[in-house]
């Protein structure tokens, strides 16, 4: 039988289900499916689900429910067979590498043991999945990578990454929703925008997505962001 996670209090509307301490592929996909699922079939009194890469905060309406019922109510779903996860969208997505990024993407491909190069050609040959969206709005985090990615963060932030840049740490990619001090190291950039404000859909990206970059030049990446579609040239396979 597959452990429950621990259900813990968090400010004073808020339930936290952690699946673990510390990041592993099995909670994160436990933390998606458990927000996927109470997306679809609310929990009484629920307000709103936040997955985070090993956890699920479940914000309640403390007029309609308490925090113990709450508890109860999920500890009874998560007894319940899980339902199949929902199949992953795919997407492709146009990005070009080096450039005002090329010193840091030079560091990485140093700590990675690669040329700068083969670095790249394997993160456009990775599928990666979205592992949670967190930090700014619709921003993604990206994994996992193989573990000569597995680098540290830079030891002083950079005072600004502009949106679209492609960053790396740990083994996982952030692609900056919105311009943004990092101590991630920057590899490159595209011109897809995860989060668009003013748009019907908001967020192009749920944990879960399948996302695979596509080599392109400086050129086309500047022409993509000056005709203002947030999907930046990006493809997706709907499942």
């Amino acid at each position: 039988m597959t452990a429950l996670p621990d259900l813990l209090p968090l400010g004073l509307d808020g339930l936290l289900a952690r699946f673990a301490t510390t990041f592993s592929e099995g909670a994160n996909a436990r933390a998606r499916d458990l927000a996927a699922g109470l997306e679809a079939a609310p929990l009484p009194g629920q307000v709103e689900v936040a997955p985070a890469l090993a956890s699920v905060l479940i914000r309640f309406d403390r007029a309609a429910v308490t925090r113990a019922a709450l508890a109860q109510a999920l500890r009874a779903r998560l007894a319940e067979p899980a339902a199949a996860p929902a199949p992953a969208r795919h997407w492709r997505v146009p990005a070009c590498f080096g450039g005002p990024s090329g010193a840091q993407l030079t560091e990485a491909a140093t700590l990675a043991g690669r040329s700068e190069t083969a670095l790249i050609a394997e993160l456009c040959a990775t599928d990666l999945t979205v592992l949670a969206l967190g930090f700014a709005p619709g921003q993604p985090y990206l994994g996992l990578l193989p573990e000569h990615w597995q680098m540290p963060r830079l030891p002083a932030l950079t005072p600004r990454v502009a949106p679209g840049t492609i960053t790396t740490a740990i083994r996982q990619i952030v692609l900056f929703a919105q311009a943004s001090p990092t101590g991630w190291r920057a590899l490159g950039r595209c011109a897809f925008r995860p989060f668009s404000a003013h748009a019907a859909a908001p967020f192009l990206l749920r944990p879960g997505d399948r996302l695979r970059f596509a080599p392109a030049t400086e050129a086309e990446i500047a022409a993509l962001e000056a005709s203002g579609d947030p999907r930046g040239g990006a493809k997706v396979s709907a499942p």
